[in-house]
């Protein structure tokens, strides 16, 4: 389609209607052309140039503005795509293209449905949300690279093709990490809560802002804000711990630090997965607990999150039964137009959880995103079928089901965004895992090893050997390197034996001739374990591996406190 012609008086028209919008909330509706004929990846014209404003929320409205139907429903879908480049890929992933949105490329699915962004999937070996990443598309810093240029170069010719194209990725490290290779590897948000030092949170996420904006990443859907109530296999590590104030204080710090390189963050999973062990990639949690535990458990990190400016927050396939009992909070309206927006005063973006996860999946395409975006979301992510998004949408637009003032807002709210993060040039891809980044990674790393058992400092007697549970032949590589390098003589076998133990990781997996314990994931495990000395890094980065290696080494003193309660064992003993 063609740009839509439009006076200057119904843009001046459009403007006030739309900025009034953004000030009172979903009360305006501007009057604009109401329709344009079905879209096609050749018929979009060149992006239009209305009077540009400095102000985000001003730039976002003029455009909006010039908008037809199809473009602000485009605007508020970020699916996945199959292909590790935007224009060219192999005849499986357009065969996937293809049956999830009836096009071979991302490139031509951004041009066909006017999209406003797209998510970048992919997984790892222990990751927990490894089910419904339904690709991979996240090889190397390089590759994704190119294929973000692709993509921007795609979204560029659209009529919103003047604001910024949205690239998100889950990249929370630890667990979920989708980019792994040739970039600096920070340890795990449970290492940072339990080094309980915001200033180097924040210092080793600005370091994984900088690297995501170099790739062309300019949204991360992260940090994780859910407090870690139960022993959730499926949060875990994820999240910086069980005290809502410590878990607060680092989602503020990584907020700022992501944010500080043009990178925007996104807090989730709102209002809390931490209070349920449920995994909501494979059901529906139920979040049992009170309002008032809520107010005073779940709430909080998410509030640290909007005050230090986070531009997103992800809701969460969640049954709430204190707020909204029956309703996945991705579609209470009660939940987050009540109480996301009303109480906690959230004005950013609010974008859904996988829309191809189970408690999602109970209705159809079409209508599980009018049914997310007249809750209150105002990005759908990851629907399992593109078109039939798209259709939907503008169906219940078209048949008054989906209020056109309530599409507006969610457009203006995503181009407001996506504005903020406008005219900041990528950094160089050199400067990935650089000095820099690494020491910041490196100091957060060292402030997280805990002792729970044994001895604060002083070296182990060696030599040593190196052990650990099944399928980490790489991280036993990684720790022998470093304590080689830190002057500990490791043989293969006949020495003290250092065990580590990761995600997923239970009493079977652990020796009972062990001199020293690891717990590289959650700490629970060591409950169980036998060893004089226990140890805790929450992460097997090699930042934690080397910070481990100078804890045994006698080079370091092991500062972190468990930020989960451990049973039999104190936070540390340490005495810090």
């Amino acid at each position: 389609m063609g740009r839509v012609s439009i006076s200057p008086r119904r843009a001046g028209v459009a403007l006030a209607a739309l900025t009034a919008l953004l000030v009172s909330g979903c009360s305006a509706e501007p009057e604009r052309p109401r329709s344009g004929p079905s879209p096609s990846a050749s018929s979009a014209g060149p992006a239009p140039t209305p009077t540009v404003a400095a102000d985000p929320a001003a730039r976002a409205a003029a455009l909006v503005g010039t908008l037809a139907d199809e473009d602000l429903v485009g605007q508020v879908l970020m699916p996945y795509a199959y292909g590790s480049s935007a224009t060219k890929v192999s005849p499986g992933s357009a065969a996937g293209n293809r049956a999830l949105a009836g096009v071979d490329t991302p490139a031509e699915m951004v041009a066909k449905y006017r999209l406003g962004g797209l998510i970048l999937v992919g997984f790892s070996a222990d990751d927990p949300t490894a089910g419904n990443q339904a690709t991979t598309n996240v090889d190397n810093p390089k590759q994704v690279r190119e294929l973000t240029d692709g993509l921007r170069a795609a979204a560029g010719k659209l009529p919103a093709g003047s604001a910024p194209f949205l690239i998100g990725t889950d990249q929370e490290y630890g667990v979920v990490t989708r980019i792994t290779d040739g970039v600096t590897l920070l340890p795990s948000p449970l290492a940072a809560g339990a080094a309980r030092q915001p200033a180097l949170t924040e210092a080793a996420w600005r370091a994984a802002g900088a690297e995501l904006a170099a790739m062309g990443i300019n949204l991360d859907f992260a940090p994780v804000a859910d407090v870690l109530v139960t022993r959730s296999t499926v949060i875990g590590s994820r999240s910086f711990g069980a005290d809502p104030a410590n878990a607060s204080a680092q989602v503020a710090g990584a907020v700022r630090g992501l944010q500080a390189e043009g990178v925007g963050a996104s807090v989730k999973h709102f209002p809390g997965h931490g209070l349920s062990a449920t995994d909501s990639h494979k059901d529906l949690p139920v979040i049992g607990q009170s309002r008032a535990v809520l107010d005073r458990t779940a709430f909080p990190p998410f509030r640290a999150g909007i005050d230090a400016g986070a531009m997103a927050v992800m809701s969460a396939h969640l049954d709430v039964r204190a707020v909204d009992p029956g309703t996945p909070a991705t579609f209470s309206r009660k939940l987050l137009t009540d109480v996301l927006r009303g109480q906690l005063g959230f004005q950013g973006v609010v974008i859904t959880d996988g829309m191809n996860m189970p408690p999602a999946k109970r209705w159809s395409p079409g209508e599980a995103a009018v049914r997310a975006l007249t809750a209150g979301n105002d990005l759908i992510l990851m629907t399992p079928n593109v078109g039939q998004a798209y259709a939907g949408l503008l169906a219940a637009l078209r048949d008054g089901s989906l209020p056109r003032a309530r599409l507006v807002e969610a457009a203006t709210r995503v181009l407001t965004m996506k504005f903020k993060l406008a005219d900041r040039p990528a950094p160089a891809l050199s400067g990935l895992d650089g000095p820099a980044h690494r020491k910041a990674a490196a100091d957060l790393a060292a402030a997280a090893v805990t002792v729970l058992r044994g001895r604060c400092g002083g070296p182990i007697a060696g030599p040593v050997t190196v052990t650990s549970s099944g399928g980490r032949d790489r991280t036993r590589g990684t720790l022998t390197e470093a304590l080689t390098a830190a002057g500990v003589k490791v043989v293969p076998s006949g020495g003290t034996i250092v065990h580590l133990v990761g995600y997923g990781d239970g009493a079977d997996d652990l020796r009972a001739d062990a001199a020293v314990t690891v717990a590289m994931d959650t700490p629970y495990v060591l409950a169980a374990a036998k060893s004089p000395t226990l140890l805790a890094t929450y992460s097997s980065s090699r930042a934690s591996m080397t910070a481990l290696a100078g804890v045994l080494a006698g080079k370091a003193r092991p500062g972190g406190r468990s930020p989960v309660p451990v049973t039999g064992l104190p936070a540390t003993t340490c005495g810090t």
